[in-house]
Order: structure tokens, then C-alpha cells, then sequence
């Protein structure tokens, strides 16, 4: 199972970026998204739009407490893994990561606080220059799912789109 667990979500300035964490989430296999932060029921219900129309079983929440949530998690076995550029590369513990059943991955917002660092079992870095957290959380899941989010199609799915050269044809 992987959470992806966002932190400080701030519902003007954030609005797509926090958006754009869910959409990757779910396209990418993980399983729920918890958002921390300013409570935002417009970002929550677009994301389970989404998710329902496009399949999977994916959902979104909030949580107003991070650190329980972390906690929470961590009790049931879960192996923490915070995404930053401070964090040891991606590539010297990716099969660390891919061999823990249970995942909370956990993007940051606006300065992470420093608890976040300690209670991670892994502070992982996708690169070590400035990049995006949507870049970072999509290269950590393909990695973990192995590319199998490009050939598989999400149970329950409503739309597909039906890839060609040009223009935009969905199945329905």
C-alpha cells in the first residue's frame, strides 16, 4: 500500500500544485492522499472526481495533524520516505524502499519542519539541484511500481483515451 501524505497545503497558493500531487498519486498506483494544512474540500472532491471517472481506487482526505499522521502510520508498519533535495539519492535506496510493503511518501509545501526529517525513515532525494515536488513524487513512484503505470489500465475506469498521433479520443 502507499499514502502519499502532503504537507501545508495552502488552498490559493498551492491550489494546482497540490492538485497536480493528487493526480500524479493516482496515476502513478498509490492508493490515497492525505493533505495537511488549510482545509480544502474543492482540492479533496476534485481529486475523487477524478479518481472516479478515470478508476482505481484512490482517494483524497485531510488531516489536520501531520505528525499523528505520521505516527499513525508508522505503527502499522509503514516505512516512512520524505521526498527532498537534501535527502541521500534515490538511486542508493530504491530497493530498500521497493521492498517495505507499506509506504507513507511525504511531499512538503512551504519550510518542512524538522520533526518531518527525523520521524522519515528515508530522506530521499531525486536529485540534489531545486526541482519540483510533482517531478520528484513521479519519478519515486514509477520507480516503485516499475513503469507499470504506462501499460495498465485502473479497474473501475470510465474514461480511457485512446492514444494516436493527434487530437484527443477517449473510450467510454
Amino acid at each position: 500500500m502507499i499514502i502519499v501524505l502532503r504537507l501545508s497545503h495552502r488552498r490559493e497558493r498551492d491550489k494546482r500544485i497540490s492538485t497536480h500531487i493528487g493526480l500524479v498519486s493516482r496515476a502513478f498506483f498509490a492508493d490515497k492522499i492525505i493533505y495537511t494544512g488549510e482545509h480544502d474540500e474543492v482540492l479533496i472532491n476534485s481529486v475523487n472526481k477524478v479518481s472516479k471517472a478515470w478508476g482505481g481506487g484512490f482517494g483524497a482526505e485531510y488531516s489536520k495533524d501531520y505528525m499523528k499522521v505520521i505516527k499513525d502510520y508508522k505503527s502499522k508498519g509503514f516505512k516512512v520516505v520524505h521526498l527532498t533535495m537534501y535527502g541521500l539519492l534515490l538511486n542508493e535506496k530504491i530497493s530498500e524502499i521497493k521492498a517495505a510493503k507499506d509506504l507513507l511518501i511525504i511531499v512538503g509545501g512551504e519550510k518542512v519542519p524538522g520533526d518531518v526529517y527525523k520521524m522519515a525513515d528515508y530522506n530521499i532525494s531525486v536529485t540534489s539541484q531545486p526541482h519540483s515536488e510533482v517531478a520528484a513524487l513521479a519519478i519515486v513512484l514509477d520507480r516503485i511500481v516499475e513503469g507499470k503505470e504506462l501499460i495498465q489500465e485502473l479497474k473501475g475506469c470510465k474514461k480511457r483515451i485512446k492514444p494516436n498521433v493527434c487530437g484527443k479520443t477517449f473510450y467510454e
